[in-house]
């Protein structure tokens, strides 16, 4: 391979860096003689923290500047975190890759001897006062004061506990810490791939089974983005793809597709690999035909939801199936959740039949 400048287009954020930054050291090991840049962009998402991101409206708050940027050629591939990706791309641009899944599930962080904010009220005033490291989220006080930015996290908890207290939490994930070590919530809700990546998983209270928070579409998968006509850069990138992480992912995006979903309603779809006789899937790195030979072993299920945003109306379905059937399963789980009454739930939020075109969820 010739050695090429390749710019790599990113959000700003700690994270978002981060992933960067790792596709770049696996691509520079695959090809040491290549000159990788990256090129930091602010996204609208990036722009508006003051406003939770379900009243901000649009379709890919946190990744169309960076497209613009691809379709200027000023960037040459563009790293994303796959639940902020819209299900549909500008003319030209395409998901090229998806790489190794970390783990999906949403991460329940409470700070050590924390300073509750829902305490005792006197005079129709909180009054702080100090408690215990609380361990579970099934632990936390009655009334207790949760921090998300997720409508899809605030409807299954709030379905389970309608007696918690949801505020609006954004910001990088140094500044949620921040807040919740401030004192200002009882507990957070984060993304746990997120978390992990940056070497806090220590910080993790406890992961939360799906059963308690089903993840977002694409959650704890990283994605990358280019020009459909650039044979240099989708040569390049081409080994990153994992084959069961991808299989799983794009079954999940079909489900949002379908539903035509928007950050401004609770939706969640979550997709695994198992084997036959239902045994959990080693996410170990193999070979790629190791990895084909594999998908022909196991059975792919996928667990979807919709709810209200006060969690009084929570609609789920499953479904399992052939691998090579990922997107029309992904369809179908769409299908059966609409039958099912999320149809309804979506009617009321967007108006009859309005619905955006693209679907991307909070974070």
């Amino acid at each position: 391979m010739k050695k090429k400048k390749v710019v790599i287009g990113t959000r700003g954020s700690k994270l978002a860096l981060w992933q960067a930054e790792w596709v770049k050291s696996e691509l520079l090991k695959l090809n040491p003689d290549l000159n990788i840049e990256l090129n930091k962009i602010k996204t609208t998402g990036d722009k508006i923290l003051d406003v939770p991101l379900a009243k901000v409206g649009g379709k890919g708050l946190f990744v169309k500047e960076i497209e613009e940027a691809l379709l200027r050629g000023e960037a040459d591939l563009a790293v994303h975190s796959m639940k902020d990706v819209p299900t549909d791309f500008p003319k030209g641009l395409y998901l090229a890759v998806i790489c190794k899944r970390e783990d999906p599930r949403d991460a329940f962080i409470t700070a050590a001897g924390s300073q509750s904010p829902s305490a005792t009220r006197r005079g129709g005033k909180s009054e702080v006062r100090s408690q215990k490291k609380i361990k579970k989220f099934k632990y936390l006080p009655q009334g207790a004061t949760v921090g998300t930015s997720s409508l899809r996290r605030s409807s299954q908890l709030l379905s389970i506990r309608p007696d918690l207290k949801i505020m609006q939490l954004r910001g990088n994930l140094d500044t949620r810490l921040r807040k919740l070590d401030e004192g200002q919530f009882d507990a957070i809700i984060l993304a746990a791939a997120g978390v992990k990546r940056l070497g806090w998983a220590n910080r993790i209270t406890e992961t939360l089974e799906p059963a308690i928070s089903l993840p977002a579409i694409g959650q704890g998968a990283v994605g990358i983005e280019c020009r459909i006509d650039d044979e240099f850069i989708n040569k390049l990138i081409a080994p990153l793809n994992h084959i069961e992480t991808s299989v799983c992912v794009r079954a999940e995006r079909a489900c949002l597709k379908k539903l035509e979903g928007g950050c401004q309603v609770p939706i969640a779809a979550h997709a695994r690999l198992v084997s036959n006789q239902l045994s959990a899937l080693s996410c170990q790195p193999s070979e790629k035909k190791a990895e084909r030979r594999t998908l022909n072993a196991k059975m792919l299920i996928i667990d979807g939801l919709v709810g209200s945003v006060s969690g009084d109306r929570i609609i789920k379905s499953h479904i399992e199936g052939n691998p090579k059937d990922a997107e029309s399963l992904g369809l179908k789980l769409a299908e059966d959740l609409l039958s099912k009454g999320a149809k309804k739930i979506l009617d009321e939020v967007y108006g009859k039949d309005i619905r955006p075109v693209n679907g991307e969820i909070a974070s």
